[in-house]
């Protein structure tokens, strides 16, 4: 399991961003949401994140840049997702599914994502 931490850009936006192997979904907090296109759920989604569980009633389009790579993925609305080993409150945690929809790896060793496998245009079949 892998993660690294670093600033992406929604809407113009800074928001601190957990990218983390070991969560399958992605999840954002309700001021971030507030810069995106949302939709209510019919039956709240419960998640247990960071040893307590979350209940999200909203699901957000989220678009961002990434390293000045554009990404738009599926993402779960909590009122919290908690703070990084420095205490630096998360506002978006990256998961895996979306990792892999955009070529996106982890270097854990050198703290860095690895974005050489981004897909510059998609070939569907």
């Amino acid at each position: 399991m892998g993660r690294i931490r670093q600033m992406i850009n929604v809407n113009g936006r800074k928001c601190w961003t957990l990218f983390d192997t070991g969560a399958r979904n992605t999840y954002l907090i309700q001021s971030v949401s507030s810069l995106l296109t949302t939709s209510k759920v019919k039956k709240p989604f419960r998640t247990a994140i960071g040893g307590q569980i979350k209940e999200s009633t909203q699901t957000a389009l989220l678009e961002a840049e990434i390293e000045g790579r554009r990404i738009s993925t599926h993402a779960m609305v909590i009122d919290e997702i908690g703070n990084d080993e420095d205490g630096n409150p998360i506002e978006i945690l990256f998961g895996a599914l979306a990792m892999q929809q955009w070529g996106i790896r982890l270097i854990p060793e050198q703290e860095k994502l690895d974005l050489s496998h981004y897909p510059e245009e998609f070939v569907e079949f």
